[in-house]
C-alpha cells in the first residue's frame, strides 16, 4: 500500500509545475501548423471519454497518443501544464488550485461527474464499528490521490457533521491505487476505502462491505472534473482543440443514450484492441460517466463551489481566482439532435439499470 503525499508536498508539486510552464516547457508549435496528435495519460482497465470518442470516429483527423497511465487527476493536469501531455483531467478543485498558483491552463469540457450510477462511495467493512463521521477520527481512508475529489468529499462530510479542524486533522487520508483499494480494505490495512463506478460495483458484488456515505448524498448529481489545456496550446491549435472537445462531447452523449450493454461491448473491444495487458472483465459494471450538463458544457457553479471550499481551507487567497476566468465553452460545438428524434440526447430513451 502506497503512503500518502502531504498537502505541503502537493503544493510543492504545483509550484514546480508553474515554474516549468513559466520557463517555456509547455507545448509549442513554432511552425504555425496545428498538431493533429494529442498526447495523453490513460487509466488502467478503463476507457476514458476521449478514447471512446476516437473509437467512435468523433475526433476526425485528430489522433490520441497514449504515453502511459496515471491514477491521479492532479498529476495529470500538472503534466498538461508543463507540456508533457496535451490535455489532462482532474477534479475541479484541483484545477482551481493549479490555476490559482499561476498555471496558464483553461478547462474546456467536463468529463466525469456523480449521479445515481456514477459516484464515489466511502466504504467500510460490513462488521466495521464505523457508523458516523466522528468514528473516523484516527482512522485511515484510502483514496486514489490527495488534493482532489475524494479528499474534498471527505472534508465536506466531516465538516457537515460538526468535526472541528483539529478533529478533521486526525482523520488520515492515504493514497492507495484504485485497483488495490478493495483488497486493502478487506485486509484491514485501511478502515475506509473510496470506490467509484466499475471498481465500486465489483467490490459490492463480492459482498461484505457497506457505504458510510457517498458524494451524491452530499451534493446531489454534479459534474465533478474537467479536461484542461494550456492557454498556449489553445492559441496555437484552436481547430484541433475544437475537434477534440466537440468529439468528447459527442461521446458523452452517445454513452448517455446508447443501451448500456452496447457501451460496455464497445469499451471492452477498445481495451482488448489496445493490448495493454489489462483486465477488461470489470467493464461489465460500467453504468455512466456521470456528466450532468449536456455535452459536458461547463458552468460557473461547477468551479465556484470549490473556489469557496479552497478559500475557506486557506489553500488559496480569497479573490485570487474568478470562476468564469477558469474555463471556456468556445471549443464545444456539440448541439443536441432535434427533440423530435426519439433517441436524441435531449430526449433519451435509454434507462440505466
Amino acid at each position: 500500500m502506497r503512503t500518502a503525499t502531504s498537502r505541503r508536498q502537493f503544493m510543492t508539486l504545483l509550484g514546480t509545475s508553474v515554474a516549468a510552464v513559466s520557463c517555456g516547457t509547455a507545448t509549442g508549435n513554432p511552425s504555425g501548423k496545428q498538431t493533429k496528435k494529442l498526447r495523453y495519460q490513460g487509466w488502467a482497465g478503463q476507457v476514458t471519454v476521449p478514447e471512446l470518442a476516437e473509437d467512435l470516429g468523433y475526433l476526425g483527423e485528430v489522433k490520441l497518443d497514449w504515453v502511459g497511465n496515471t491514477i491521479s487527476g492532479p498529476q495529470d493536469i500538472q503534466s498538461a501544464a508543463t507540456g508533457q501531455i496535451d490535455f489532462g483531467g482532474a477534479f475541479n478543485g484541483a484545477v482551481v488550485k493549479l490555476a490559482a498558483n499561476g498555471a496558464p491552463i483553461t478547462s474546456v469540457i467536463s468529463y466525469y461527474g456523480s449521479d445515481q450510477h456514477a459516484y464515489n462511495g466511502f466504504f467500510v467493512l460490513a462488521d466495521s464499528p464505523i457508523r458516523s463521521a466522528r468514528d473516523l477520527i484516527g482512522k485511515k481512508v484510502g483514496m486514489n490521490t490527495l488534493g482532489a475529489h475524494s479528499e474534498a468529499m471527505l472534508d465536506v462530510y466531516l465538516k457537515r457533521h460538526g468535526l472541528s479542524k483539529t478533529e478533521i486533522g486526525k482523520v488520515q487520508p492515504l493514497v492507495v491505487p484504485p485497483v488495490n483499494t478493495e483488497q486493502s480494505l478487506r485486509q484491514r490495512q485501511i478502515q475506509v476505502g473510496v470506490l467509484r463506478d466499475i471498481l465500486r460495483d465489483k467490490a459490492v458484488a463480492h459482498g461484505g462491505i457497506r457505504p458510510l456515505f457517498t458524494d451524491v448524498q452530499l451534493l446531489g448529481a454534479f459534474s465533478a472534473g474537467t479536461y484542461v489545456m494550456t492557454d498556449r496550446f489553445l492559441r496555437q491549435n484552436p481547430d484541433t482543440a475544437k475537434a477534440f472537445v466537440t468529439g468528447v462531447a459527442r461521446a458523452i452523449e452517445w454513452a448517455r443514450v446508447t443501451p448500456r450493454e452496447e457501451v460496455i461491448a464497445r469499451m471492452t473491444r477498445i481495451v482488448r484492441k489496445r493490448d495493454r495487458k489489462e483486465d477488461a472483465a470489470p467493464l461489465k459494471y460500467w453504468k455512466s460517466f456521470g456528466v450532468a450538463e449536456t455535452g459536458g458544457r461547463i458552468t460557473d457553479k461547477q468551479l465556484q463551489l470549490w473556489i469557496d471550499w479552497l478559500e475557506e481551507r486557506g489553500d488559496i487567497k480569497r479573490g485570487k481566482v474568478t470562476a468564469s476566468d477558469l474555463y471556456t465553452n468556445q471549443y464545444n460545438d456539440y448541439r443536441p439532435a432535434s427533440p423530435s428524434s426519439p433517441a436524441s440526447p435531449s430526449n433519451p430513451t435509454t434507462t440505466r439499470s
